[in-house]
């Protein structure tokens, strides 16, 4: 039998992937947009009407280069379906839809040779905004290709449509292309036949991948990229409709970033009222964003970011956590006994009411939860094979303020199938159990937390919000004796969220 407390799960060599970084950086540029959208009774039915709907998302596209080019930006990235919009079906969809050459058999600068193919006005503009502003340049629109009805998997009207992102080089050459493939209820679109790894080269800062929106959930192509192909940079065109307590843009693409120790830019569409806002800059130094529901303006986010030379693996000296909790006996109650492989817990654990325990709908998944009734405490609970806990403190309390631990360790099936663990501790909307999970947004009690977990997988984010949608890393974290384990202390906001977001991505198809 082997029993340890919190503090001696921490006391340990812990071997995490950080990022290095050289001296030197660049600038770089993300554009929140609010795109000009057409009515869904007023969708233009011709190509005329479908270029002077995109020539008024253009025509801001073309301010924000220059005003990112007089800041110094080489690159700049705009969200997904920044151009047309959204809503469309298949036949609606088609007068916005151009034919993109594939940059890796065809060299064209379509600004300098604007009419070797038919049918491309949007590249045109594209490739001649990031010539005239001196910068690469990442845009999303709809692309149609044609096929053979001799191919089994060519729709009845002949034709693919695509939702694709583009690249264009600081001379307005274009240089990338990439398909998505995991689509959100977009039946506008096609999925390609397979999955595209899609990486180019810069000037300034070498190599940077590239994916869409929902691909960051899942591990192809977004997580590949990363693990096979060493990628350290993406640029990440999205159209993110917020889902609190746990995928909010700025809260999940943060996590991911810092999961990997990447540079992530993420450019959001800014349409509050179908609850899409939230882009960022985020790398290993600072993580710049913008998130605001409250207004309909667009936003610009320019930035000084690194070059990340290389993921190293470090070890952390016992010392790195021992400080963090010197003095706070709090941390210090959780006793864990691992008895025939299976950990259990004893002492002081073994006050927990089962009564306390209660189920509810979180994210649409049945989740477990058990609340926090102490000012501090140590509470654990367990969903199949994962058990959650959490060590806190509570300062700046408010009556009626109720938090729950809750654990989900399943297959998640609605707007998408895919298997998540999930610890999280969260504020519950109201003060009765069945609040628990809903979306919040304000809160103003301060919790010193440590909050860890026997994960299967070893794809993890880690999520701390806070109150105004407010976005923290935490002190310390890593793995410990076969638990995944965050700490932070000392916010000056109230907590919302705190989350070890797991994706058991092998378990996806089938459980």
């Amino acid at each position: 039998m082997e029993v340890f407390t919190l503090r001696s799960l921490l006391l340990g060599w812990q071997c995490l992937v950080l990022p290095v970084w050289g001296l030197d950086g660049y600038t770089a540029a993300v554009y929140e947009h609010a795109a000009v959208l057409n009515p869904p009774w007023k969708i233009p039915s011709t190509r005329q009407g479908a270029l002077r709907h995109m020539k008024k998302n253009l025509d801001i596209y073309q301010e924000q280069v220059f005003a990112a080019s007089k800041q110094g930006a080489k690159i700049i990235v705009f969200p997904e379906d920044g151009l047309q919009g959204f809503q469309f079906n298949r036949t609606s969809i088609f007068p916005y839809l151009e034919p993109i050459p594939d940059p890796n058999v065809v060299h064209w600068n379509p600004c300098l040779h604007p009419t070797v193919y038919n049918g491309t006005e949007v590249l045109l503009q594209l490739s001649c905004m990031a010539r005239n502003g001196n910068m690469y340049l990442v845009a999303n629109m709809g692309e149609r290709q044609t096929c053979e009805q001799s191919d089994p998997k060519c729709p009845p009207d002949g034709r693919y449509h695509f939702n694709t992102n583009v690249v264009f080089d600081a001379e307005g050459t274009l240089i990338a292309k990439y398909r998505k493939w995991n689509l959100y209820f977009e039946h506008a679109y096609d999925t390609p036949k397979t999955v595209q790894h899609v990486i180019f080269n810069t000037s300034f800062a070498g190599r940077f991948g590239i994916f869409t929106c929902f691909d960051i959930l899942f591990y192809e192509p977004a997580v590949s990229l990363i693990e096979n192909y060493g990628v350290k940079q993406i640029v990440f065109p999205t159209a993110w409709m917020n889902q609190l307590p746990l995928l909010s843009a700025v809260q999940f693409h943060q996590a991911f970033a810092t999961a990997f120790g990447i540079n992530l830019f993420a450019a959001n569409q800014h349409h509050p009222e179908y609850n899409m806002t939230g882009s960022g800059i985020y790398t290993p130094l600072d993580f710049p964003y913008y998130y605001n529901s409250e207004s309909s303006e667009s936003k610009l986010l320019v930035a000084k970011v690194p070059i990340i030379t290389s993921l190293q693996n470090h070890s952390l000296q016992p010392e790195a956590t021992a400080a963090l909790l010197e003095g706070d006996n709090y941390f210090e109650a959780f006793v864990l006994q691992k008895k025939g492989g299976k950990q259990e817990q004893i002492g002081p654990m073994e006050r927990n009411d089962p009564g306390d325990i209660f189920h509810n709908i979180m994210m649409y998944d049945n989740y477990t939860f058990i609340p926090l009734t102490d000012l501090k405490g140590n509470l654990h609970i367990c969903s199949n094979t994962l058990c959650c806990h959490v060590a806190y403190k509570r300062s700046n309390c408010t009556d009626g303020n109720l938090y729950a631990l809750g654990v989900y360790d399943g297959l998640h099936t609605m707007h998408g199938t895919y298997y998540t663990q999930v610890c999280a501790l969260v504020k519950c909307a109201g003060s009765s159990y069945d609040t628990c999970g809903q979306s919040v947004t304000t809160a103003s009690d301060i919790i010193d937390f440590g909050l860890w977990g026997n994960f299967s997988t070893t794809h993890i984010y880690p999520e701390i919000l806070a109150d105004k949608m407010k976005i923290y890393r935490a002190d310390t974290r890593g793995w410990a004796n076969s638990n995944y384990y965050m700490i932070k202390k000392g916010m000056s906001a109230g907590l919302i969220t705190a989350a070890l977001y797991g994706r058991w991505y092998e378990k996806d198809c089938c459980c």
